[in-house]
């Protein structure tokens, strides 16, 4: 399997063909050129992940060559290689939309690092491209739905709370939707066209939570230096981050968040020294934090550090005149998803769905709203369909705990499974370190032998 398609231009066909060798054993597609217009044509005609550009061909220099190649494909990234690495070349090229530079004769591991690390900025900015636009359209002020004064004064509130960098302290209970407000927050701000990145910090195992937040520096094989695993912090550069469920933050990576909050820079785990960030905090939670800093089980002082501006999110129990454009909007959703045409609700539907506490609050509706919608074979949502006796038990209904706890254990036995109980191999595919795997083995009690084929 391919791992990307690379134009390499180069009026020297030796090197050619000695990159073209080297990149195709290490799984790559290569298309190479020693003219410019053939390059221009392969561009034109064909999809590829990057261009490796010589700086000195022989009819055009290779940053004229960068612009017309971006000019047919902005975002192809482009590594430049040069004969002549001065600073001025290299700071000339990269200024000029250059993704990097390498300096000849380069050594292979450092290109194909090179390509790796281009081939990965590519892959994330796409992503950011398609997130933004996503949640431009699903979570901009207008989206939400908020026919209750409730909702409309705290859509006021939050919207003049987007203009400025505060630290944002949202709690409710649990479904009452912390992270679509945080978004639109983001997106209120003038940091709407930067990263927006949110953890939970109660769904990632504690070993983890440190470098996932902060980074990390770790040695990869073949390699001489050492390569930084940045941290979502440092991700959310120029952006906004959101911790939810701050309060499952184990007592000494609070000290840690603590410092980076006040003193506005990161450290990864191994690296020299820290990093300033420019980060817009924004922290949920649906238990009382005071309660908790009162048990022991949360500091003060960060407790006061990120509960500048409070915002109260109700629960649906308490804005139930939300209720029916909710369902409006969830069946509409769930029309184009499921190709049904259901026109809405019948009256008995709406007084059920009325009289419910809903403990879940506006997770729990949509979840309703989505079974009703699968279950139904008429153009109108019938009350027999709304909140079935069982369908939504609380007994029924594992805490996020137990949930996780039973995808982790199961998730891995497969991969002991899939591997004939060989750790090594397991814990590479699980993306851990060994001693981190064997962890969860004991954790599960789960051995290996039980896995070895006969």
């Amino acid at each position: 399997m391919s791992l990307g398609k690379i134009l390499v231009v180069d009026d020297d066909s030796n090197l050619l063909e000695v990159i073209k060798i080297r990149l195709e054993s290490a799984k790559y597609k290569v298309v190479t050129s020693e003219k410019e217009d053939e390059a221009i044509e392969a561009v034109k005609n064909q999809v590829f992940d990057m261009a490796i550009v010589d700086l000195q061909l022989a009819d055009i220099d290779g940053i004229t060559l960068m612009k017309e190649i971006k000019m047919i494909n902005p975002d192809m990234p482009v590594l430049i290689l040069t004969a002549y690495g001065s600073i001025e070349t290299a700071v000339d090229a990269i200024q000029k939309g250059a993704f990097s530079y390498l300096t000849k004769p380069f050594d292979s591991r450092e290109l194909l690092l090179q390509i790796k690390k281009a081939m990965e900025n590519r892959r994330l900015a796409a992503e950011m491209k398609q997130l933004k636009e996503m949640v431009s359209e699903k979570y901009d002020f207008t989206n939400i739905v908020a026919k209750s004064l409730k909702m409309q004064n705290l859509l006021d509130q939050v919207s003049k709370i987007a203009k400025t960098d505060s630290t944002v302290y949202l709690y409710g209970e649990s479904g009452t939707g912390k992270e679509l407000i945080a978004k639109a927050i983001h997106l209120g701000s003038n940091r709407r066209d930067n990263p927006f990145i949110a953890i939970n910090c109660a769904a990632i195992p504690e070993n983890l939570l440190e470098s996932e937040l902060f980074g990390v520096i770790a040695h990869y094989p073949g390699l001489h230096n050492k390569e930084a695993l940045r941290g979502k912090f440092e991700l959310a550069h120029r952006g906004t981050i959101i911790l939810d469920e701050i309060g499952d933050l184990p007592l000494p990576l609070q000290s840690k968040l603590l410092r980076v909050l006040q003193e506005r820079q990161v450290q990864s785990l191994g690296g020299a020294k820290p990093v300033d960030i420019d980060v817009r905090v924004i922290v949920a939670t649906n238990v009382d934090l005071w309660n908790e800093v009162q048990q022991g089980r949360f500091r003060e002082d960060l407790y006061y550090r990120i509960h500048v501006i409070p915002v109260k999110l109700p629960p649906l129990r308490e804005k139930k005149e939300d209720i029916p454009p909710l369902v409006n909007y969830f069946i509409t959703g769930f029309n184009r998803k499921m190709k049904k045409k259901v026109k809405g609700v019948t009256p008995e539907a709406v007084q059920k769905l009325m009289m419910h506490d809903w403990p879940g609050n506006v997770r729990e509706l949509e979840n309703t709203i989505e079974f009703a919608m699968a279950m139904t074979q008429k153009n109108m949502l019938t009350d027999d369909l709304i909140l079935q006796t069982g369908s939504y038990s609380e007994k029924m209904i594992k805490s996020f705990k137990d949930a996780k706890a039973d995808f982790e254990k199961n998730y891995i036995s497969s991969l002991l499974e899939l591997t004939s109980g060989n750790v090594s191999k397991a814990s590479e595919l699980a993306g851990k370190y060994r001693a981190d795997f064997y962890n969860l083995l004991k954790k599960y009690d789960l051995k290996k032998e039980d896995f070895k084929k006969s």
